[in-house]
């Protein structure tokens, strides 16, 4: 693959500064993840040092002090790559301890990543604080997708999201299989259910399709509870949700209020973090329908949204609604998603009333690409 993420770069000019952390990886299955870093090998004028955990390995704690050796007997500046770290048993405390002892007089880099992000994210917060920077790799945009393979709007919005399954695009049954038991079914399967306590393992997948058939769209856990096949409670509902964020599958938006309290109990408006995930459950060829094209144009804008460092919420009081409401520092930005199934802009024109510090901002079919180039220098130009 030719094409290059933006990742790539952004590690690049990490590592080369003075006094780096580890740097951390993290995002969803099958998203270029080890990819790019090869990329980013191949060119490396520095010694590098790659090495996968995805095998077998009889000793973990002794593989690990291996690699790191090796890698420092190539000398002064090498970065040490470890993929699949997660696969090796307490390897976050192995790894606090290697790099603790070499702290007072580091020589090389370490670069750590893996396809299981919940199980990445756990080792991190136990026993890593403070000594690691995270880089996050997200699913692929439209324009991404567009670069690496010529395709339109429909068809990213048909099957967009994931790299592996662009090639299999003209064959939908085929596409269906990968992303289903390739991906879906490995990040469900192996990442969620293998690692984390999960009460009711058929209700969490029930779940999992069913909030796949709401793409961008505010959905009381009532209604969701009412349509799982078992039962389950609110506090359930909310684990899963939590469970999906994690693995990178979906995102959960609050409501945007002045108020916290107002947040915290408010119904959640659904982002499946590609098309692919809405595809899997509603079936192919959805941009031909008006009405689900418009739902996966502006779940394409709020995943991109998603991918800024602010806060992402919606807003919703009583007939006025705004689709996106992006935060960041004293900055706030309304951000309507205009498709053919909506046309009347007065929830935005409400809310900028109320909220007279915040930006209007309308995405549509017209400015898309202008959107998806940089977000937030278009946010800025207001609309």
């Amino acid at each position: 693959m030719k094409f290059e993420l933006g990742f790539v770069k952004k590690l690049e000019n990490r590592l080369n500064e003075k006094n780096t952390l580890i740097q951390v990886v993290l995002g969803p299955r099958q998203v270029g993840k080890t990819t790019g870093v090869k990329q980013l090998i191949q060119r490396s004028k520095r010694p590098t040092f790659y090495a996968s955990a995805d095998k077998t390995i009889a000793t973990p704690s002794l593989w690990i002090k291996e690699q790191w050796l090796a890698a420092k007997n190539l000398g002064e500046g090498t970065i040490l790559f470890i993929d699949e770290i997660q696969k090796i048993e307490n390897w976050s405390e192995l790894v606090k301890s290697l790099w603790d002892n070499d702290n007072q007089n580091p020589k090389m880099n370490l670069v750590l990543l893996g396809s299981s992000s919940l199980q990445l994210q756990k080792g991190l917060t136990e026993s890593l604080a403070g000594r690691f920077e995270l880089i996050k790799v997200f699913h692929w945009n439209f324009l991404e997708t567009k670069n690496a393979f010529a395709c339109d709007l429909d068809s990213y919005l048909d099957y967009g999201g994931y790299p592996g399954a662009m090639k299999y695009v003209a064959d939908y049954e085929r596409w269906y299989l990968y992303i289903k038991e390739s991906i879906v079914e490995a990040v469900i399967g192996k990442d969620i259910l293998d690692s984390a306590i999960v009460e009711r393992p058929s209700l969490f997948r029930q779940a999992f399709e069913l909030l796949c058939s709401y793409p961008a769209q505010e959905i009381s856990y009532t209604k969701l509870l009412g349509q799982l096949q078992d039962k389950g409670n609110t506090d359930l509902v909310k684990r899963y949700i939590s469970l999906f964020q994690g693995a990178f599958l979906l995102k959960s938006l609050e409501k945007f209020s002045s108020k916290a309290i107002k947040v915290k109990s408010s119904s959640p408006k659904i982002l499946p973090l590609c098309p692919s995930l809405v595809s899997l459950q509603l079936g192919k060829n959805l941009s031909k329908n008006n009405e689900i094209k418009g739902r996966l144009f502006e779940l394409v804008v709020g995943a991109e949204l998603n991918r800024l460092t602010g806060s992402l919420y919606y807003w919703r009081d009583g007939k006025y609604e705004v689709d996106y409401i992006y935060k960041e520092g004293s900055s706030v930005y309304a951000v309507e998603v205009k498709t053919a199934r909506k046309r009347s802009l007065k929830g935005l024109k409400e809310f900028v009333k109320r909220f007279k510090y915040a930006v209007p901002v309308i995405v549509s079919y017209d400015n898309y690409e202008d959107f998806f180039k940089n977000p937030l220098d278009f946010m800025s130009l207001g609309s």
